[in-house]
């Protein structure tokens, strides 16, 4: 095939001939693929990144139409599984590139499989345990990601490059407690906010894979509603316990949550990694402006088209009508965050 498709990037001096011999040999897993993820999947593509791996557990609703590109009304319609939506879309745009696509949930078992064969990692994920399963997945096997997360107008996003900097632990040292952190579900979200993270997300990729890396890690803030921007050092921690101590506690399982089909229930019970102390009163009031909210006795029942469940002080929460594991994950994490 005569393809000069890549002759405005390639006259870029950043990258150029050598640049971009480097994208199309180089490999990207992106983790999730909703708004975030649709964004970094069309520019990698776009750019002849060579090897696009895209894992995703969930299905294509109308929800998500108003920031997730890769979709449109019929994917929703017939419920098509986003990793499969996804990887038609792609490969489309470019079929000179591997597109790789899997249903699947990121777990402290399939972690390190997935990351050990390709040159960067990109975080499009919707809850910050699989963060922190990836952050010490990536740590161990000394892989660079990029983290990034979007709630209402603003964003935030950060490089990690294991053995050079800090890692996501040196930030934030321990994830949120359930339900004490917004979400899209709960807050909204900026659609313009979402391209702008990604797209930043995905430069530093192309930074990371061409070189040289930067030599400093900054977390970037940007509200785009309000035109504010920020960016902050964050300093690698020595008795950080992931990069510092190399405890590689949530891959091992040692902080993540479990999953049980409760038998005869058709229901799943979830239960965090560490117990909660929820504010059941002030989690009612976000969940309201997703669904129906009942308050009985000990426990908060919430309910909308998507599913249902009922909500534990400890944060403990059974969702009824499935047996299947992942999508109980999915659903919790939607509404509560991690």
């Amino acid at each position: 095939m005569n393809d000069n498709r890549y002759v405005r990037q390639q006259i870029l001096q950043e990258i150029g001939t050598a640049g971009q011999q480097k994208l199309g040999e180089s490999s990207v897993l992106i983790v999730g693929y909703g708004g975030l993820g649709c964004i970094q999947g069309e520019l990698l593509a776009r750019a002849g990144v060579g090897r696009i791996h895209l894992i995703d557990r969930d299905l294509v609703d109308f929800t998500n139409l108003h920031r997730q590109i890769a979709f449109d009304e019929q994917d929703a319609v017939s419920q098509t599984p986003k990793a499969e939506a996804a990887a038609r879309r792609l490969r489309a745009i470019n079929s000179t590139i591997v597109i790789e696509a899997d249903a699947i949930d990121v777990t402290t078992r399939n972690a390190e499989s997935l990351i050990r064969d390709v040159d960067v990692v990109l975080d499009a994920t919707d809850n910050f345990e699989t963060r922190f399963i990836l952050n010490d997945a990536c740590v161990k096997l000394q892989k660079p990601w990029i983290y990034g997360g979007v709630i209402g107008t603003e964003g935030v996003t950060m490089s990690i490059l294991p053995g050079e900097g800090p890692c996501l632990r040196c930030l934030m040292p321990t994830p949120p407690t359930p339900g004490s952190f917004p979400t899209c579900d709960t807050s909204g979200v900026l659609n313009a906010a979402v391209a702008i993270i990604a797209s930043w997300q995905t430069a530093a990729a192309f930074r990371l894979i061409i070189g040289p890396a930067p030599q400093e890690q900054h977390l970037v803030s940007i509200d785009c509603w309000n035109g504010l921007f920020n960016s902050f050092k964050v300093n690698k921690e020595d008795g950080c316990p992931c990069c510092g101590l190399r405890n590689y506690e949530f891959l091992e399982a040692k902080r993540t949550s479990w999953t049980t089909v409760l038998c005869g229930r058709d229901s799943v019970q979830v239960t965090p990694s560490q117990a909660a102390a929820l504010n059941l009163t002030e989690l009612g009031r976000r969940l309201e402006q997703a669904g129906q909210v009942v308050r009985s006795g000990l426990l908060l029942r919430f309910r909308n088209p998507e599913g249902e469940m009922a909500i534990f002080p400890d944060g403990r929460a059974i969702i009824m009508g499935t047996t299947d594991e992942a999508k109980a994950r999915s659903f919790y994490a939607k509404y509560l965050g991690t």
